[in-house]
């Protein structure tokens, strides 16, 4: 039996939850978003609770039960609270800023980097070098910012690079000097 799935998601205040026809939809302070239900799997709102149940117990239906529960939670989350992501550019001239619907950043190319910030994503650049992207869907938020982090990952001799503030880097010794 799925532990995740069968647990019923709160709906906070502020919130409306909508099932038709398999899709989740889903308002709140922060945005809208909607989400297909698996086949197999049925969804219902009751008072102010969302519930997922599955028809069978086949292996399919009870993985997709779990996964669908999540990402309706995920959902639920975000209109209401949101998602962020911190990321922290370290190198001497590295540095991020932000103009319009553009994040700029200087990472030791010859040439600066320029990319587009997708719709329903905010990013702020703190410093120079702390840069917070957030936004109401968490898989949009965490998909961009590792699109970021992948611009120059950081090296473990000197640790230069962009990473995730809360991620550790393991340095390693350089070479033994003569």
């Amino acid at each position: 039996m799925s532990r995740i799935g069968k647990k019923p998601i709160g709906i906070p205040g502020g919130v409306t939850v909508n099932v038709a026809n398999g899709v989740i939809q889903v308002k709140g302070p922060k945005g809208n978003l909607s989400g297909s239900v698996p086949d197999g799997i049925a969804a219902k709102v009751d008072g102010d609770r969302l519930i997922l149940e599955r028809s069978d117990d086949l292996k399919e239906s009870r993985a997709k039960h779990g996964l669908a529960r999540a990402l309706a939670n995920n959902m639920v989350v975000g209109v209401s609270d949101g998602f962020a992501k911190r990321l922290e550019i370290e190198g001497v001239g590295y540095r991020a800023d932000v103009k319009g619907k553009v994040l700029n950043l200087l990472l030791g190319f010859s040439h600066p980097v320029s990319m587009d910030i997708p719709e329903g994503l905010t990013v702020k650049v703190e410093a120079n070098t702390k840069v917070s992207i957030e936004g109401a869907d968490k898989q949009r938020v965490g998909q961009f910012a590792a699109d970021v982090r992948a611009l120059r990952p950081p090296e473990p001799y000197k640790g230069k690079g962009v990473r995730y503030d809360d991620e550790h880097i393991r340095r390693k010794v350089g070479k033994a000097g003569a």
